[in-house]
């Protein structure tokens, strides 16, 4: 069985094999948990779907977060895409209204898939829900394709971590971000090394971002920085499609992740103590929810 501890395990498996990533840890995860393949490929599936309602349910005008700081920004960035007139093109602009509907939902205590964390929910979804609503891509090749996400996610919780409050935002967004990004490539026919090159440079551009929740709610700014995931997730991808590399081995990546996020001071790390939580009009935004404590 594979022990997920580093992406080569993963690539050199795969290659030969002459199989996809998703099939490798498909097949190994069938027999380290004793489930036949096509029932775990249901619940993959399942997962899937409660991603693509999360994206409906965020796109909604009626939507609000718990907080009443954030409302309809779903329904208002879908619409703005929908214009064909916006600075990235129409395609983008939807991803970046999936991304944002997704994280909204989370905000209004609505259902979400964890990928890997609550804080990242809506970057993976808004970049496969995007190809298969958008592009016609296979329902089952996008729900494969989130076998090899979870892989290398695995693979950075063994070496590093996924919770903002070990290893900052880095660890939230940006692991979400890069397992987005091999899903991507697989998916574009990309080789196994090219994923793990595409995860690669999707961490490598999100190192050291910390994790500052206004007033400790995982809204601002994390529901903006699920779309600043999602379009540097796609453009990792393309880079590596068009055949740009990552000059350091994304297992090497990984590691420096982990080492940035134990060096982060404890402000910089969910406690909303540093970064913008710590500005004037958070501490107004904390003190008008929360009364001034």
């Amino acid at each position: 069985m594979l022990k997920y501890n580093t992406i080569e395990e993963l690539i050199n498996l795969a290659d030969k094999k002459n199989k996809k990533i998703s099939e490798i840890v498909l097949e190994d995860q069938s027999i380290a948990m004793g489930e036949d393949k096509d029932a775990l490929y249901k619940r993959m599936e399942e997962s899937f779907d409660v991603m693509i309602e999360s994206v409906k349910y965020g796109m909604s005008k009626d939507v609000t977060s718990t907080s009443g700081l954030t409302k309809a920004d779903g329904y208002k960035m879908n619409s703005y895409a929908d214009k064909n007139n916006t600075l990235c093109g129409n395609a983008i602009g939807k991803v970046i209204a999936r991304a944002v509907s997704v994280s909204l939902c989370n905000a209004a205590m609505g259902k979400i898939v964890a990928t890997p964390t609550a804080g990242s929910c809506g970057i993976l979804p808004a970049c496969l829900v995007s190809l298969y609503e958008d592009r016609g891509f296979n329902k089952k090749d996008i729900v494969m394709s989130i076998f090899t996400s979870a892989a290398f996610g695995m693979v950075i919780s063994n070496n590093a971590c996924l919770a903002g409050a070990n290893g900052g935002c880095q660890a939230e967004c940006g692991s979400a971000t890069g397992i987005a990004a091999a899903a991507l490539v697989e998916l574009m026919g990309g080789t196994p090394k090219m994923c793990a090159d595409a995860c690669a440079i999707s961490l490598n551009n999100q190192l050291g971002l910390v994790c500052d929740p206004v007033a400790g709610l995982v809204e601002i700014p994390c529901i903006k920085r699920n779309v600043s995931g999602a379009m540097i997730a796609m453009s990792s991808a393309d880079m590596v499609l068009a055949g740009l590399v990552s000059e350091i081995p994304v297992d090497e990546c990984i590691i420096a992740m982990g080492e940035v996020g134990d060096a982060m001071h404890v402000s910089l790390k969910e406690t909303a103590m540093g970064g913008l939580a710590a500005t004037p009009t958070a501490i107004k935004i904390k003190n008008m929810i929360f009364g001034n404590k």
